[in-house]
């Protein structure tokens, strides 16, 4: 880009965070303590001059906007600190189904391919003993209330245009079929009952649900959701860490396809794995 170009898109871009800050030049000369005539000059038609650093510092400081987007160096107007807050946010991540900000961004997202590693089995695609079992302890009466937010967001998925994959460890399937860890105490019915939901929603709901069962032996990912180009979170208990910059959001996608890569159970072949988990309950 030669000098007059960039002046040239120096005065347009000028001149659009003049309008979007409501400010007009006198106030601008005011505020930055610039000459208005140097001001007019710069927003001039005809003219090729550049301001110099002090200039561009003290428009871009007044205006909110970032120097090297109004000298053409950067296409995002906003200065460092609001770029950062914009591309990395942490909201509250409360122990419960209802989860409003979750939903949001599920909605936010419809349409794109939704990737998934949860930080145990995924909620919505558990039966509502075991959501009793799990959430009962500590959400006491509000459990049903909480037993129909899942409902509702695998209603919402199967009418959602999204495509949505899974990708878990082997182990925590193996754990909740053996009854063992986490799920030490959890009734025999109640996980023959779970397999069976499985099976019912993995083979109604393909291809558009799609789960994979990875070896947490060879592969590690921590909780996190990859909301399609829009952003990827990652789970870290009490809250949500949210990614928006391209480059980030398209490192958690590549991440979630090598789990996809090296899954050992496919989502082909994960109806054929429950089955053999359930015979193996008897």
């Amino acid at each position: 880009m030669d000098k007059l170009q960039r002046a040239d898109l120096f005065r347009t871009r000028l001149l659009i965070a003049i309008r979007r800050s409501g400010t007009n030049q006198s106030e601008l000369a005011r505020r930055t303590s610039i000459d208005r005539s140097t001001i007019s000059q710069l927003l001039r038609d005809d003219a090729a001059r550049l301001p110099n650093a002090h200039v561009v510092g003290a428009c871009a400081s007044v205006l909110g906007v970032s120097a090297d987007w109004l000298l053409g160096l950067s296409e995002h107007p906003e200065n460092a600190t609001d770029l950062l807050a914009n591309a990395l946010t942490l909201t509250n991540a409360p122990r419960a189904l209802v989860d409003q900000q979750i939903f949001d961004w599920h909605r936010e997202a419809e349409g794109y391919k939704i990737r998934y590693v949860p930080a145990g089995l995924p909620d919505m695609l558990k039966t509502n003993e075991v959501l009793t079992w799990e959430y009962g302890p500590h959400l006491g009466r509000t459990t049903a209330q909480a037993i129909t937010a899942s409902a509702n967001r695998l209603a919402w998925m199967r009418q959602s245009a999204s495509d949505y994959e899974i990708a878990m460890p082997l182990f925590e399937v193996q754990s909740f079929v053996d009854g063992t860890g986490y799920y030490a105490d959890l009734p025999l019915e109640v996980r023959k009952q779970q397999i069976e939901h499985w099976l019912n929603l993995t083979q109604s709901l393909y291809p558009r649900l799609r789960v994979y069962l990875f070896d947490a032996r060879q592969v590690y990912s921590a909780p996190i959701t990859v909301f399609g180009p829009l952003l990827a979170v990652i789970y870290l208990g009490s809250n949500y860490l949210a990614f928006r910059d391209t480059q980030r959001v398209r490192a958690f996608s590549d991440h979630f396809d090598n789990l996809v890569r090296q899954s050992r159970i496919t989502a082909r072949s994960f109806p054929d794995h429950l089955s053999e988990l359930r015979k193996a309950l008897g």
